[in-house]
């Protein structure tokens, strides 16, 4: 579902696959070839939302405030990315928070069920782990960028094969 809010609309570029189960509001900018997966929420009506080139948003994760994802970054499903911004070929592991203030770097991974707190400024390629998120190791060779690279390859597959059955 796409809404306006207080006259602002969600801009969506032709190449982006927003599912028809997501919901978009307001002040959200999703660019080329990002995806927007099931039962997520950008609920853009406090600030703006940007879904960078190649990034996605899996099922079930809620951006809110301003929040930014750089290119091909990756929040995993039930994640919360809050007036936060997430760097180019990161990654938010599945019902990670990523709260107020809070930047992951470059290739930077939370781990799944982590918890960023406000103003936490992760470096790039540095895996954090834990409530309140820590830094546990650099990462050496990610696989982040094939982790993207799938994404957008399957959105495309979704927007030329999937169709709604009643």
């Amino acid at each position: 579902m796409r809404r306006s809010f207080d006259g602002m609309k969600p801009q969506i570029a032709d190449s982006a696959y927003v599912d028809e189960a997501a919901v978009v509001i307001g002040n959200v900018v999703v660019e080329e070839d990002a995806s927007v997966w099931p039962n997520t929420t950008l609920r853009g009506d406090h600030g703006r939302i940007v879904v960078g080139e190649g990034a996605n948003v899996q099922d079930n994760a809620v951006l809110h405030e301003t929040a930014e994802l750089e290119p091909y970054s990756t929040v995993g499903h039930s994640a919360i990315v809050h007036d936060a911004t997430v760097g180019e070929r990161a990654l938010v592991g599945m019902n990670a928070v990523v709260l107020d203030g809070a930047h992951v770097g470059e290739g930077a991974v939370v781990a799944a069920g982590s918890v960023v707190t406000e103003g936490t400024e992760i470096p790039p390629k540095t895996l954090v782990a834990g409530s309140p998120a820590e830094a546990k190791t650099e990462i050496e060779d990610s696989h982040l960028e094939a982790t993207a690279d799938r994404y957008v390859e399957l959105s495309r597959r979704y927007a030329e094969t999937s169709e709604r059955l009643e």
